[in-house]
């Protein structure tokens, strides 16, 4: 039985899960083919509902041709735009393998990428383009200054026992907030993330939050406790309905 991690190796662990769901972006290195070199690249990234990170690629780029020798790969997450000194920044180097999404989980992640990236819907079909998904091994967080930690795979990502219920039931959670909640999840956004009123929806939802899109702008919902179940997620966003709407009687 693999034992509980320590209080405070899962609050070194969510904090690095919340970078990563955080993030739209990642920068990817791989080694390249002819000569083992690091080589960086700027890809779009989403995660499984265990933080799993998700990318699409095209086996056209030189990063895929890298991988299809060597599947050993690093990720760096970063959480520093817009901050007057950058390195005050969270960031998160995460090194592991980047494989090809198994059939059984494709609907999942597939799901889960498009809700992030609308955009990719225009050419996630094309004959190239795969879905990948992270093994990590390791994940380096430095969360400021003096926060500099190690986190092994074991206790990053999420277990099954933790998201499996949750992950089948996602698509019809954010089909009915969206159809018949878009009023809470709009003060979801204003009221508790202090952003711009509108038309906000809800495009991801997991253990510990709840991800937001109006247009461009994307942001994360935290929930205050974790919740694995779709009855646990339900009382979440009740909650945060309630706090939501006496901050708008304030």
């Amino acid at each position: 039985m693999q034992a509980e991690p320590s209080s405070k190796i899962t609050q070194i662990a969510m904090q690095a899960r919340s970078l990563i769901r955080g993030a739209r972006t990642a920068a990817l290195s791989t080694l390249m083919v002819e000569n083992g070199a690091p080589y960086g690249s700027l890809v779009l990234s989403a995660t499984a509902c265990n933080a799993a990170p998700i990318l699409l690629l095209s086996g056209l780029a030189v990063h895929t041709r890298n991988l299809a020798r060597d599947p050993r790969i690093s990720l760096l997450y970063e959480a520093s735009s817009g901050l007057e000194e950058p390195l005050t920044g969270a960031r998160l180097s995460l090194i592991g393998s980047l494989q090809p999404v198994p059939d059984m989980d494709l609907a999942h992640c597939r799901g889960r990428f498009l809700a992030r990236h609308s955009g990719a819907a225009a050419y996630i079909d094309f004959a190239d383009f795969k879905l990948y998904r992270v093994q990590p091994d390791r994940a380096h967080l430095v969360a400021g200054f003096g926060q500099i930690d190690w986190i092994e795979a074991a206790d990053l990502l999420l277990r099954p026992s933790q998201c499996g219920a949750l992950a089948d039931a996602e698509p019809g959670i954010l089909a009915h907030m969206n159809t018949d909640h878009a009023d809470s999840i709009a003060l979801y956004a204003q009221n508790l993330l202090g952003l711009p009123g509108g038309a906000w929806k809800m495009t991801g939802c997991d253990p510990e939050g709840c991800d937001l899109q109006q247009g461009v702008i994307h942001a994360r919902l935290p929930f205050a406790s974790p919740a694995h179940t779709p009855a646990q997620i339900r009382q979440e966003l009740v909650t945060l309905s309630r706090d939501a709407r006496a901050k708008s009687s304030l």
